[in-house]
């Protein structure tokens, strides 16, 4: 059942309520607090389902991964935007890395500074440098 959002314009709250979509046309809706009807209709966020080769591509874009070699700050900016786009819990390690990006330490630095965190295959974060 959808979400209708709703704000009431005499006490000022917002509610929602959850009709179905037969429901809503017959609806008259009234605030939960002062039972006022003169409430106005309000239009809440979307989400957008993208599969995971559309957000993916985003990151394909050439202009989005210009300059990461050089500049710590946009690698780790683009790495927290890739795990946010994955959709997955990331393990805390990544966020250590991302955040230690961020604040403009160089990859060199930060696998000298968490040894314990490069991979056994001889390169990387955990694996990590895949992203």
């Amino acid at each position: 059942m959808p979400t209708y959002q709703y704000r009431c314009l005499d006490c000022k709250r917002p509610y929602e309520i959850f009709l179905a979509y037969a429901a809503y046309e017959n609806y008259k809706s009234a605030c939960p607090r002062c039972q006022s009807e003169n409430v106005q209709r309000r239009i809440g966020r979307i989400r957008i389902a993208k599969s995971d080769d559309r957000r993916m591509e985003n990151f394909a874009d050439p202009a989005a991964l210009e300059g990461l070699e050089d500049d710590p700050r946009a690698l780790g900016r683009m790495m927290r935007k890739m795990g946010s786009e994955l959709g997955e819990e990331m393990p805390p390690e990544f966020d250590e890395v991302v955040d230690r990006l961020e604040k403009g330490q160089s990859p060199d630095e930060i696998e000298q500074a968490l040894p314990d965190l490069a991979d056994d295959g001889g390169g990387g974060f955990g694996g990590m440098d895949d992203f």
